[in-house]
C-alpha cells in the first residue's frame, strides 16, 4: 500500500521528526534518484554514497530547507545532483575521474555532463563560466550542472522555455570561443 501524502506534506511531517513519513519520502524518491544520479557517474559506490548522504541529510534536518516552491523531486535533485558535483572533486584525482569518463556506461565518448565536471576539475572552464552574464550561467547550471530538462529550467529560472534555448545556444557559443 503506498502513501497517499503529498511530497511537501512527508517534508513537513520529516522535520518534525516523524521516521515513517521519512521512510514514505524515502521509498517515494530513492530508486529514481539513484537512476538519475548513475546516468551522472559510473561509480555506483559513490552515486550510493551520494544518495544516501542525501536522505541523511534530509533526516538531519534538511526536510525543513523545502519551502514548497516548486516541485519537490526538482529540489531533491538539485541537493543530490550538487553532491555528486562535491563528492567527484573530494573524491577524484585527474587519474580516477577520467577512468570514470572513459568507462562511462560503456561508452566510448563521454557524455556533455562528463565533459564539463570533468572541465570544472581540471580545465579553464571554471574560469570561462565565471566570465559569462549571470543570465547564461544560470541557464548553463540549470540543464548542464543540474540536468534539467529546458522546461524544467524554465520553471526554475522564471522564463520562457525558447529563452532558455536562447541563452544555452549563446552560452555554448562564448565557451566554445574561449575554450578553443
Amino acid at each position: 500500500m503506498s502513501d497517499t501524502r503529498s511530497d511537501a506534506d512527508l517534508l513537513a511531517l520529516t522535520a518534525a521528526g516523524d521516521r515513517a513519513a521519512f521512510e514514505a519520502f524515502y521509498r517515494r524518491h530513492a530508486a529514481w534518484l539513484v537512476l538519475r544520479l548513475r546516468h551522472r557517474c559510473a561509480d555506483e559506490a559513490l552515486v550510493d554514497d551520494v544518495v544516501q548522504e542525501t536522505f541523511l541529510d534530509l533526516w538531519r534536518g534538511g526536510a525543513a530547507r523545502y519551502r514548497e516552491r516548486g516541485d519537490v523531486a526538482g529540489w531533491l535533485w538539485r541537493i543530490g545532483s550538487r553532491r555528486l558535483v562535491d563528492a567527484l572533486r573530494r573524491h577524484g584525482s585527474r587519474d580516477r575521474l577520467a577512468r570514470l569518463l572513459g568507462r562511462f556506461r560503456g561508452r566510448d565518448e563521454p557524455s556533455a555532463e562528463d565533459q564539463v565536471l570533468y572541465g570544472v576539475e581540471h580545465g579553464d572552464l571554471a574560469g570561462a563560466l565565471d566570465r559569462l552574464s549571470p543570465e547564461l550561467r544560470a541557464v548553463v547550471q540549470a540543464t548542464v550542472l543540474d540536468g534539467f530538462s529546458t522546461a524544467e529550467a524554465a520553471v526554475l529560472l522564471g522564463i520562457p522555455p525558447g529563452t532558455v534555448k536562447t541563452r544555452a545556444m549563446r552560452a555554448r557559443r562564448q565557451l566554445r570561443q574561449e575554450l578553443t
